[in-house]
């Protein structure tokens, strides 16, 4: 949020509350679905307070995309604890991913990067340089513990650390799409001990 953003806000606004809110709003709905009424109903925020806390509507869901994104990192951060074994880091953010996907009131919801970011990212040019960063920093983050992987011994000398670390988020970007198509939790949990196995190996 920019700070010239901040007038006509009203005296007990939480800006993060707000943007978790509004985050709800285009999960469910998308960007083009949510309208500013949406949004300042939930919010609690009438229109110009709206405007004067976020600026435009594609402020306000740039807003949610970063809130999202470093919320991710700091939950891929904590999954990936280096004490622990590769194949329980993966594990504990397959888990830690299906939390999040299969939560909603109606339906699962998925990723609300890969759910709503994708579909906006032709047009809007600011939407698509978020997600292309933010998929690049969740695969990085990943990447550090493969290549402490490989360099412990957990994964076999000639593994390419980049090349693993995009395998990995390919399988939660699988979840992240079955899970809001459907799939049973059971599902989800048989694809990502898969995952985990392709990587590792079995037990």
């Amino acid at each position: 949020m920019k700070d010239e953003k901040k007038r006509g806000r009203p005296r007990a606004f939480d800006a993060k509350a707000a943007l978790g809110k509004a985050r709800d709003v285009f999960w469910d709905r998308g960007f083009a679905a949510a309208s500013l009424d949406n949004l300042s109903a939930a919010t609690n925020l009438n229109r110009p307070s709206l405007y004067g806390a976020f600026g435009d509507k594609e402020n306000l869901y740039l807003d949610t995309l970063e809130g999202y994104r470093q919320d991710g990192m700091d939950a891929l951060s904590e999954a990936l604890d280096p004490s622990l074994q590769l194949r329980d880091n993966l594990a504990r953010v397959y888990e830690s991913a299906l939390s999040i996907y299969l939560h909603g009131e109606t339906a699962a919801r998925g990723c609300f990067l890969i759910g709503t970011a994708t579909a906006e990212a032709i047009q809007h040019e600011r939407v698509r340089e978020v997600l292309g960063r933010s998929l690049s920093d969740f695969d990085g983050e990943i990447e550090k513990r493969m290549r402490l992987a490989v360099e412990s011994g957990e994964l076999p000398e000639g593994a390419d650390p980049q090349a693993m670390a995009r395998l990995a988020s390919a399988f939660m970007h699988s979840l992240a799409v079955r899970s809001r198509a459907g799939d049973s939790r059971e599902t989800l949990e048989a694809i990502a001990r898969s995952g985990v196995e392709l990587i590792c190996g079995r037990r």
